[in-house]
C-alpha cells in the first residue's frame, strides 16, 4: 500500500478542520455548523480528484466567505456578499457538474454551451438552496444570521450570475476527465 498522496488543497482541509473548532468555540453552534458544512464542501474536490487550480480556489472562497460571515465583515463592506455569492455559488456549481459528470448522470461529451446552460440552472437551485438555509438559520436558530428581501433577491441573481460565468470560464474537457483518464490523440 503507497502512502497518501499530499495536495495543496489538504492545507486548506487543515484549516477547515480547524475552523470547526474556532468556529464552535467563538461562535458557538452557528460556528461549528457553519465550519462543519465547510469542512464537508472542502471534501469534495479531494474525492473528485479535481485540479489543484480549481481544489485551491473552491476551498479558500468557501473558507474566505465563512469567516467573512462571522466575523460580520459582510455588514461592513455590503459588496463582499454579493462577490462571495457569485464566486461560491459559480464554483459550486461547477464542482457539481463535474460530479454529475462522474457519476455518469450527465455525459462528457455535453457540447460547451449546454455544460453552460446546465452550470447555471444547477448554480441558481443551489442559490435558491442556500437562501432557504440562511431564512431557515434566521427564523430557527439565530436571528443575527442575515436575511431580508434585497439580500436575498441580490444573492440569488448573484449565485446565477456567478454559475453562469463559471460555467463558461471553468468547464472544459479537461476538468470533465477522471483523474488519470489520457486524452484521445489521434489514431496512428
Amino acid at each position: 500500500m503507497s502512502a497518501p498522496r499530499w495536495v495543496v488543497g489538504d492545507l486548506l482541509r487543515a484549516v477547515a478542520l480547524a475552523s470547526v473548532a474556532v468556529g464552535a468555540s467563538g461562535w458557538g453552534f452557528v460556528g461549528f455548523a457553519l465550519f462543519l458544512l465547510v469542512l464537508g464542501g472542502t471534501m469534495i474536490p479531494r474525492a473528485l480528484g479535481a485540479p489543484p487550480s480549481l481544489d485551491v480556489t473552491y476551498c479558500s472562497v468557501l473558507l474566505a466567505g465563512a469567516w467573512a460571515a462571522v466575523l460580520d465583515l459582510y455588514l461592513r463592506f455590503a459588496w463582499l456578499d454579493t462577490v462571495v455569492h457569485a464566486a461560491a455559488t459559480g464554483l459550486i456549481a461547477v464542482v457539481a457538474y463535474v460530479v454529475t459528470v462522474r457519476v455518469r448522470w450527465l455525459p462528457a461529451t455535453v457540447p460547451w454551451p449546454g455544460r453552460v446552460v446546465v452550470a447555471t440552472g444547477a448554480g441558481t437551485v443551489l442559490a435558491l438552496v442556500w437562501e432557504v438555509l440562511e431564512w431557515a438559520g434566521h427564523a430557527l436558530v439565530d436571528d443575527r444570521i442575515q436575511v431580508g428581501y434585497e439580500d436575498t433577491l441580490g444573492d440569488l441573481v448573484s449565485g446565477m450570475v456567478g454559475a453562469a460565468i463559471a460555467g463558461a470560464l471553468l468547464l472544459s474537457d479537461a476538468l470533465l476527465r477522471q483523474p488519470g483518464a489520457r486524452r484521445a490523440g489521434p489514431a496512428r
